[in-house]
């Protein structure tokens, strides 16, 4: 490694280029959701419209993440993720050449966002995977919480960013900036000098690196236990903040109650994040896994609550409970897992992180209806809190420690 001082993450240079790469592409892919969902209005698109268009990039998204696990074992992770953003720059580039010259159809982007879905999935678990490779061991807590800080604030301000610009110049000069954000991250990657080790012989087939993969990860209670824990999350969790929040908090309090709402949650992120650059528990699985469960605070304050404050206090927590969590996860598979199943291991967490959302989309509308929305409320909050809890019964998420 560099001559450099040790002692901080950003001492290093290919760990500088990662992170300006990576957070450029946070920024650019804040901008485009915002872009992309006026541009189908513009369009004349329907609410179900928009809907199918954001769902087919989450599709794709979960469906080829897993053959980008493969890869990202198999070939430089480098290499994925330089073409995956060389790639994101054509793609996006059309979308916003179509939008600007008025040739632009609901159609036409969703293919293109099948397309965008697919790219971004080949390369995520490689993303993932290459943290530990552009620091010293030492490092790689502060690294993964760096990193995490960096991402979620270019994320906020990409979100501000998003809404100025189709406001000012329109959803598909909006969509040509992303399309420079993933130029700039192509070039930083293709500036990473990190090894990559060939495994020796000839290399067994897809379904066989997957099974490798899969026997990687079930070989670990905490990792299994806690993939199943996000998996509950998210299919609770994802209909209570994109249904249900902006019904219950926007129609009840008003629209600009749900969007400080949404700006603390993001605050606790970044708020977490910052803790965990100083912060480094012996027990890491032990305490994120405690703080995971204040994100039950968030739906539990919009239930029982009319009031703006604690439904931020809520909010607040959740985001700095889940941040902690995250980082905790995150070091404890960078330190437990080899180098040669990273990538994998990365994908089946992605996969079964985000396989139940669209289903927890689909379904919160329906069954809040039903039984009431305060009432699923409720539900969603024990449910999240309870099953983080409930985690800690494995004496292998209680234990685990930092290496």
């Amino acid at each position: 490694m560099e001559s450099e001082r040790p002692d901080r993450p950003l001492r290093h240079r290919n760990f500088r280029f990662l992170v300006i790469g990576s957070a450029t592409s946070t920024l650019g892919n804040s901008i485009t959701p915002v872009a992309l969902a006026f541009a189908v209005l513009d369009l004349g698109g329907s609410a179900t419209d928009l809907g199918l268009v954001v769902a087919a990039f989450a599709l794709a998204d979960v469906v080829t993440v897993l053959f980008g696990g493969v890869l990202g074992d198999r070939v430089p992770r480098q290499l994925m993720m330089e073409g995956s953003a060389a790639a994101c720059v054509l793609t996006q580039g059309v979308v916003a050449v179509l939008l600007i010259g008025g040739w632009a159809t609901i159609p036409v982007l969703g293919a293109v966002g099948v397309l965008n879905g697919c790219l971004g999935a080949l390369s995520q678990p490689s993303s993932s995977a290459m943290t530990r490779m552009t620091v010293p061991n030492g490092l790689v807590a502060k690294a993964v919480a760096m990193r995490g800080v960096l991402q979620t604030s270019a994320g906020v301000v990409g979100f501000a960013l998003g809404g100025v610009l189709v406001a000012a110049v329109g959803s598909g000069w909006a969509i040509a900036v992303d399309a420079a954000t993933f130029a700039v991250a192509a070039y930083c990657f293709s500036r990473l000098d990190v090894p990559h080790t060939r495994p020796d012989g000839v290399r067994p087939s897809f379904l066989a690196d997957l099974g490798e993969g899969l026997r990687e990860v079930l070989s670990h209670t905490w990792l299994w236990l806690l993939i199943g824990q996000a998996l509950l999350y998210h299919l609770f969790y994802s209909g209570a903040q994109s249904v249900l929040g902006p019904i219950v908090v926007g129609d009840g309090i008003g629209r600009s109650a749900w969007g400080f709402a949404l700006g603390t949650l993001m605050a606790g992120f970044v708020v977490g994040g910052l803790v965990c650059l100083r912060w480094e528990p012996r027990r890491s699985l032990l305490v994120g896994t405690l703080l995971l469960s204040l994100t039950a605070a968030f739906p539990l304050a919009m239930a029982f609550s009319d009031q703006l404050a604690p439904i931020l206090v809520g909010a607040f927590l959740h985001g700095f409970g889940l941040q902690v969590f995250d980082v905790q996860w995150q070091v404890a598979i960078q330190q437990n897992i080899p180098e040669d199943k990273l990538a994998r291991v990365y994908s089946f967490d992605l996969v079964g992180s985000f396989v139940a959302r669209p289903v927890g989309l689909a379904l919160a509308g329906p069954v809040a209806a039903a039984v009431g929305f305060d009432r699923w409320l409720v539900v969603v909050g024990c449910v999240m809190g309870g099953s983080a809890l409930l985690s800690l019964l494995s004496p292998d998420v209680r234990r685990l420690q930092r290496a």
